[in-house]
């Protein structure tokens, strides 16, 4: 087995995240104290910001009223891919009921959580596709009520495109707040009384910090870092492709992992000429955070065989996987980690980031061996129900009884006890000894 770096990151996703800890346990404590007064407060020093909180229905149409026709148009199509996308999830989920052997009756129900909070960050541009990602989601799933953050844009009020993407997508409550206050009003239920079950959306560090503080009190989606590409190739790739989705994906920011594992040595310097070719004719910001993405965490490695690819790239476990290779079902097949999987030149990552369907808020940071991305499977609880008759009781309850007592729950078994004595009141049965210590 030969595995060899062509080009070996310097630093890896891990090594900034130390850094918002201390600030956002402070923040998230003075919100708790003091509530919406807080918030107020730290919209007006962060953000600027000293209008109102929620957004009425009178305002956001007039903040969307100058929006192009063509703009809406793309909106409220890549806002259909997503819901109708989250729909056919949701069909994959389904109620069921069955009776056991011991004659005990169980099923499943499948229910939406009651409360939903998406961000939708802003930065140097509108977050669009942010907007929607959630929404639409939390829609499809039939989530009660949805509130929708974001920062004020550029220290002016919320980007009129973002605003539309939540009002298309169908967000209930919309409110402009951006950062730690932002997760923390979501999950506390300030300003709107609606405490978020689940609070999703993608943000700086400082937001994933303040979800994975949050995580417990309210579910999330994931424990988010900087976006990350991996692209497998082949020699039957195209180099310049190849480049340009890395690049592709570096401009995310300067702590954007780009990695290329190949089979092809002549491939992958080709690509390594291109790349800082391709980030030199970018505009100013994105070139900047392309470039450092770039030099501090991008690699290139080299392997024999397709198999190693594979155990490398699993290894990896990428936000982003694209495959553009021969056998591409091979690649489906065999490839097991990853946040989600782009099969083919023509399946390239921006489109998955703005409009072909699935969500593109997926696991950083190596969470995709053990986790999916944002789906609609986030806002719904798969809750279990229990009947059974007296005759079920009989067998049940004996079993339960003598477990309990190995575990030295002695209360636990005598509600088996209880049971048994009162529906079977002339039969002996064997219900175990509690155990001493």
């Amino acid at each position: 087995m030969a595995i060899n770096y062509l080009k070996q990151a310097s630093k890896t996703p891990e090594t900034e995240t130390g850094t918002a800890r201390a600030v956002v346990q402070e923040m998230l404590e003075n919100i708790e104290l003091h509530g919406e007064a807080a918030v107020r407060d730290y919209a007006r020093v962060l953000d600027k910001w000293t209008g109102d909180i929620v957004m009425s229905e009178a305002q956001i149409e007039a903040a969307i009223r100058d929006v192009p026709a063509d703009i809406r148009r793309d909106i409220d199509f890549a806002a259909r891919q997503v819901h109708d996308f989250a729909l056919a999830q949701r069909d994959s989920l389904r109620e069921f009921s069955v009776t056991l052997p011991s004659g005990v009756r169980a099923g499943q129900r499948v229910i939406p959580v009651d409360a939903v909070g998406c961000y939708a960050p802003a930065g140097r541009y509108a977050h669009i596709a942010s907007a929607y990602m959630g929404v639409a989601t939390a829609k499809a799933a039939g989530v009660g009520h949805i509130v929708a953050c974001s920062s004020p844009f550029r220290g002016g009020a919320m980007h009129p495109y973002v605003l539309y993407a939540f009002k298309s997508a169908g967000a209930d409550t919309i409110m402009t707040l951006g950062g730690v206050q932002a997760i923390a009003s979501m999950a506390y239920g300030l300003f709107t009384g609606k405490a978020a079950d689940v609070v999703v959306g993608p943000g700086n560090k400082f937001v994933a910090e303040a979800k994975r503080s949050l995580f417990g009190r309210v579910g999330i989606d994931v424990f988010a870092g900087p976006s990350e590409v991996a692209v497998i190739a082949d020699d039957s790739a195209d180099p310049a492709i190849v480049a340009s989705d890395l690049v592709g994906q570096a401009e995310h920011g300067h702590e954007s992992p780009a990695w290329l594992f190949t089979t092809s040595e002549s491939l992958a310097r080709e690509v390594m000429a291109l790349v800082p070719r391709l980030i030199e004719d970018l505009p100013p910001i994105a070139r900047d955070a392309a470039g450092a993405a770039w030099r501090d965490y991008g690699e290139v490695i080299v392997c024999d065989t397709r198999e190693e690819v594979a155990q490398v790239s699993d290894r990896y476990a990428s936000e982003h996987l694209e495959v553009q290779a021969r056998d591409l079902d091979w690649w489906l097949e065999n490839l097991s980690c990853y946040g989600s999987l782009f099969l083919g030149e023509e399946a390239t990552v921006a489109f998955g980031d703005k409009c072909s369907g699935p969500n593109h808020v997926l696991p950083t940071k190596g969470a995709a061996r053990y986790s999916g991305g944002l789906s609609v499977h986030k806002f719904m609880k798969t809750l279990t129900w229990q009947r059974m008759d007296r005759e079920a009781v009989r067998q049940v309850a004996q079993v339960t009884a003598r477990i309990s007592r190995l575990e030295g729950m002695e209360a636990h078994a005598r509600t088996a006890d209880d049971r048994l004595a009162k529906y079977f009141a002339h039969e002996q049965f064997e219900l175990g000894q509690a155990v001493t210590v």
